[in-house]
């Protein structure tokens, strides 16, 4: 009996093992269902992700900081080295070459290249050299928001970000960041400190060979720099350039006119290197101790600092420290300051050799004895308790005051001396006995009052406290002297004179204000004083040699544990000292050195103040101090001439 036949439509029943392989049907319908879940998965991704801010990093750029011009660099703070410019000041082949090279479909794709990313995704599955496929929106994304990402998760963020962005951003606003933002190798992110790094020109400036080698290097700068692989970088300026030909950027003739741009050499100083690092010091510390800046703030915000140092004056500086003898100790170290009385900026600055070696200002930050630079303070509470500069004083040496045994420096006596004589000799036992009249306190007050510090080491209401013991810094001593010079009006001795953001608005301006605390009558009858140091009899009679009215103190600590000369014109006060540090940090007193036996306030010191000043003042006005007035100073009636003169007049 002949079998039926199967209805069409029913299913071959499957039996075995065949049982439990999945159907063709199946496997339609799990792909359908996955598209269908990663479909609604990247929609709601899509639907639910919004543009966040911008990233920390790269929005980082680095911080300039200028001479008093606004234009000659010092250096530079920077978490990163960038500077962003805007895409409209770069030559037109400077974006052409980041699209011919990174992303062909930049201005047709929207934001990324499913044909790429699929290129990409097969090649890493069949395990070869491993691909990205990101689009240049992809990569700006990634480096403007997202930091690096990585695995397949973070890569699917990267393009859902990247899509949303392509619609928000115009093609030019992702140019302008991308390339602001990329690395370059050699520490420069950006375009502008990539044309600096590598060619010491504004991106403005670039050629197209320069662009060029720059595009190709984007995938692997520290690798492909040509200062690494030659022959790598030369492969890949090679390929950009018939890139840019094949989409019609630039002609082949244009291509080959060009040919493999020179490189500067890697550039391998930091930036605190020599003596500017302790002027790059100076300026942070001061703008952080401001409190409107914070030490991230001035790695980050792409600002622009303007000094108050000028440049001449500041290699005069660094030329008169020269002029130390070579058998200088290796211990020895000097301070050099130089300020302006009427706003307290600082002109010049010298706070060692080099900050790298040894972190330690010598103007700002190192102390030292202050021995006789603290004489006229004295002077001054006499000056204001009606103490005339005409009253005199015993110079015996030694001499017993209120119980302490006092000496002279190198100097016996000069028998019965008014109080200039005794300045322009920096006599002792009269300024001791001036200290027991006026009172230790007075004396310290107006140490205080001119700009001594109130804390500084060893500032004491004792009777040797005229002498000097306390321990100031260079800048402590520049600020009273300032005082002196301005006749009594104290301003605070500053480095900064403006800061500037990133748009170029000026958010802060140092301190120029000035404060009377001292009367001017006071303060001319002073100033007279300290003129008899630089006459013909003084301590420091060399510095007579500028040529021009100077005042000043020489200072010799007791042991000579330190040298000092603060010395002034009218318009410009500086600072020198000496000291010698022991290997604990400890203070040693200083060794002879060069031509002097001696290291005293009126030996180097006095000799650097010279041949700083001499220079730093060639081109001012000649200015004399304010005469002192009769209640400071009443000279002596000029002597009755002789009959015999009075016969040949």
């Amino acid at each position: 009996m002949a079998r039926s036949a199967r209805p069409a439509n029913r299913r071959r029943k499957r039996r075995g093992w065949r049982r439990l392989i999945p159907t063709w049907r199946f496997f339609v319908g799990a792909f359908l269902l996955l598209a269908a879940v990663g479909a609604g998965a990247f929609g709601y991704l899509y639907a639910t992700t919004d543009v966040p801010e911008p990233d920390d990093f790269a929005l980082a750029e680095t911080t300039t900081v200028y001479y008093a011009d606004g234009e000659t660099q010092i250096g530079s703070f920077a978490e990163v080295r960038r500077t962003s410019v805007a895409l409209d000041t770069l030559p037109d082949y400077v974006p052409h070459a980041v699209v011919a090279s990174e992303d062909q479909s930049f201005y047709e794709n929207a934001g990324i290249d499913l044909k790429g990313i699929a290129r990409a995704f097969i090649n890493n599955v069949r395990g070869g050299a491993r691909q990205g496929g990101s689009t240049l929106t992809q990569q700006y994304a990634e480096r403007y928001y997202l930091g690096e990402t990585t695995g397949y998760a973070g890569k699917v963020r990267e393009a859902v970000l990247a899509l949303k962005i392509d619609k928000q951003q115009s093609k030019d606003q992702v140019l302008e960041n991308y390339l602001n933002t990329i690395y370059f190798g050699r520490g420069a992110y950006g375009i502008e400190e990539a044309a600096k790094t590598f060619f010491g020109v504004p991106a403005a400036e670039l050629n197209l060979s320069q662009t060029a080698l720059l595009v190709a290097i984007i995938p692997a700068p520290s690798a492909w720099d040509p200062a690494v692989n030659l022959e790598k970088a030369q492969t890949r300026y090679e390929r950009v350039l018939n890139r840019m030909v094949e989409d019609g950027w630039i002609t082949a003739d244009e291509a080959k006119a060009t040919s493999f741009p020179d490189v500067l050499p890697v550039d391998n100083r930091n930036a605190y290197e020599g003596p500017n690092g302790y002027l790059l010091q100076a300026v942070r510390s001061e703008l952080v101790a401001s409190e409107t800046f914070t030490e991230a703030e001035l790695d980050t915000r792409g600002l622009k600092i303007t000094t108050t140092i000028d440049e001449e004056m500041q290699g005069y500086a660094l030329e008169a420290i020269d002029t130390l003898p070579e058998d200088r100790p290796a211990n020895n170290y000097v301070g050099l300051v130089s300020v302006d009385p009427a706003n307290g900026e600082i002109k010049a600055l010298y706070g060692g050799a080099d900050f790298l070696e040894r972190q330690r200002n010598a103007v700002t930050q190192d102390r030292a004895q202050g021995g006789s630079t603290f004489k006229p303070f004295a002077l001054v509470a006499a000056l204001e308790n009606g103490i005339p500069l005409q009253k005199t004083y015993s110079s015996a040496s030694p001499m017993e005051i209120g119980g302490t045994t006092f000496e002279n420096y190198q100097l016996r006596g000069l028998g019965t001396i008014n109080l200039l004589t005794a300045t322009a000799n920096s006599v002792n036992t009269v300024f001791v006995q001036l200290n027991e009249e006026v009172g230790p306190a007075a004396t310290k007050d107006v140490a205080i009052r001119a700009g001594i510090p109130e804390d500084t080491p060893g500032l004491t209401e004792d009777l040797a406290n005229v002498l000097g013991p306390a321990s100031p810094r260079p800048i402590d001593v520049a600020r009273a002297y300032s005082t002196f010079a301005a006749q009594g009006v104290r301003t605070t001795p500053h480095i900064v004179a403006t800061v500037s953001d990133a748009e170029g608005n000026v958010i802060y301006r140092g301190d120029t204000t000035g404060e009377r605390v001292f009367d001017e009558d006071v303060m001319a009858g002073t100033t007279y004083a300290l003129q008899q140091v630089t006459g013909p009899n003084g301590t420091a009679r060399k510095v007579g040699q500028i040529g021009r009215p100077v005042a000043g103190k020489t200072g010799t600590s007791s042991h000579m544990m330190s040298a000092w000369f603060a010395g002034f014109v009218p318009q410009l006060v500086t600072v020198v000292d000496m000291y010698q540090v022991g290997p604990n940090g400890e203070e040693q007193s200083l060794e002879p050195f060069g031509q002097y036996r001696y290291v005293e306030g009126g030996s180097y010191p006095a000799d650097l103040w010279l041949e700083f000043m001499s220079r730093a003042t060639l081109d001012m006005e000649v200015k004399d101090f304010p005469p002192p007035s009769k209640k400071a100073y009443t000279p002596p009636p000029p002597p009755s001439p002789s009959p015999t003169e009075e016969q040949s007049e």
